[in-house]
């Protein structure tokens, strides 16, 4: 089962930190640009250190295929909460019609 389960984690995990990396900014837009960047990437290479690791123990239990699209999901499961906590920028019902039917898209991909 952690076969299973350590990658999602471990893509949980880079997921928090690249979507952190892309949006904190949102905030600080009297933050220099360069700055920006300098502290994005920073955040990006531990968003690195745990992706690459995920896909590589999941690739032991998960199609490439398979893994992309947990990862996607996990994108935009964290990029909900990350908008509606830190930006205040709630979900709407289009979001949930939306993500409903990226998830008729996963279940496609997991189901043979």
């Amino acid at each position: 089962m952690q076969a299973y389960l350590l990658p999602i984690g471990l893509l949980t995990l880079s997921n928090l930190f690249m979507t952190t990396a892309w949006y904190w900014h949102l905030k600080y837009k009297a933050t220099p640009l360069v700055m920006v960047i300098a502290i994005s990437w920073g955040l990006a290479l531990f968003e690195y250190c745990l992706a690459v690791p995920a896909n590589r123990f999941g690739s032991s239990v998960y199609s490439a295929t398979q893994l992309k699209t947990i990862q996607e999901v996990i994108t935009l499961t964290v990029f909900v909460g990350f908008s509606a906590f830190y930006l205040g920028q709630a979900p709407t019902w289009n979001t949930a019609i939306g993500f409903a039917l990226i998830a008729a898209g996963a279940w496609f991909i997991f189901r043979g």
